[in-house]
């Protein structure tokens, strides 16, 4: 009997190490359900909305943290993206253009954060601390100093000029669904499917877990450390800027102050309950999707329950403790009584 129970433990064993944050996102959906009095089929589809420009963001620093690195900058680059993207809106009226100008900014935003940290070889936590305050910084200085009619008429917020042809396209674009599915939740679906596919079929994604793994043996190996950690925080800017162009899709405005704040920590909040490990080399991209979803519904359990806003983010920081916690004492209990 004992031999039969050996097999089926370890196969559970199996699927909840690799399959954990599909777990965690149905026990945290249950506990919304019977929080929440009002639960519809609409609010389970904007679940979707609030988690795409977190969830794509969440992508980009999941490669990042695959390498061992981390981005303490994505929402301060959000925030500089999405405002300039806004006024290269309102001075072409195109779209398409604002959508090119903003994942090209948020790459060249990533190159600064990749050089430093992947050809310098200075701390990620350092530079990307750095360039967290520089982003934020020069966006609410270029508000307050670009041309009224560029940040569309307001002084402390970057708006969309409503009276351009094609803001009306724009903005049933950020806020349209298609078969009850919100367009941008779409969008982060087929990210992500695209990501899962870049880090578990293509020689670069073995180049990044080989590198998260252990960096020296990679190098070893004929890896271009730099290079590949520089290319990361490319893709994780160029993801950023996605993001940008989603948020001002689906809001129309940037406000320089409060884009983005905290997002970074979301970021990384939905790559843990995603299960990819902090210290690099473990995890599944498609986790990011189902970490994201899950902090979307926390957010909305902590709604649910009336709580005081204001310990929105206490809430959130402890269950971000506990999950990192059960990463690292996970392995350990595990090694420790399996003997």
């Amino acid at each position: 009997m004992n031999a039969l129970k050996q097999p089926k433990q370890n196969a559970l064993s199996k699927i909840w190490s690799q399959y954990s944050f599909i777990f965690v996102l149905i026990a945290i959906f249950i506990v919304y359900a019977i929080t929440s009095t009002k639960l519809t089929w609409s609010g389970v589809m904007n679940i979707f909305r609030h988690s795409a420009v977190i969830g794509i963001l969440a992508l980009g620093m999941g490669m990042i943290c695959l390498t061992g690195e981390i981005d303490l900058s994505v929402g301060s680059m959000m925030a500089i993206v999405a405002g300039l993207s806004v006024v290269i809106y309102n001075m072409s009226g195109s779209i398409l253009l604002t959508l090119v100008c903003a994942l090209l900014m948020g790459a060249a935003f990533g190159i600064v954060n990749g050089l430093l940290v992947g050809v310098v070889e200075m701390p990620a936590f350092i530079v990307t601390l750095a360039t967290m305050l520089i982003y934020r910084s020069i966006a609410q200085y270029l508000c307050q100093h670009l041309p009224k009619n560029l940040i569309g008429g307001g002084s402390s917020v970057y708006k969309m000029d409503s009276g351009i042809a094609s803001y009306q396209t724009f903005y049933n674009f950020g806020n349209g669904k298609v078969a009850t599915i919100p367009v941008v939740g779409i969008i982060l679906i087929l990210m992500t499917i695209l990501f899962v596919y870049i880090s578990t079929s293509t020689k670069f994604g073995k180049k990044v877990y080989a590198i998260g793994s252990n960096q020296k043996a990679a190098a070893m190996a004929g890896i271009n450390v730099s290079l590949i950690k520089m290319v990361v925080f490319v893709i994780a800017g160029v993801l950023v800027g996605l993001g940008a162009f989603l948020w001002i899709a689906m809001n129309a405005s940037a406000d320089p102050a409060t884009t983005g704040n905290s997002y970074e920590m979301y970021a990384i909040a939905s790559v843990v309950l995603g299960g990819i490990s902090m210290s690099g080399g473990k995890g599944k991209c498609l986790g990011i999707l189902f970490g994201a979803m899950s902090y979307t519904i926390i957010d909305k359990i902590i709604v649910a329950l009336k709580m005081d806003s204001l310990i929105n983010d206490a809430i959130k920081g402890v269950i971000l403790i506990v999950v990192i916690l059960i990463q690292v004492a996970g392995p350990k209990l595990k090694e420790k009584f399996g003997r």
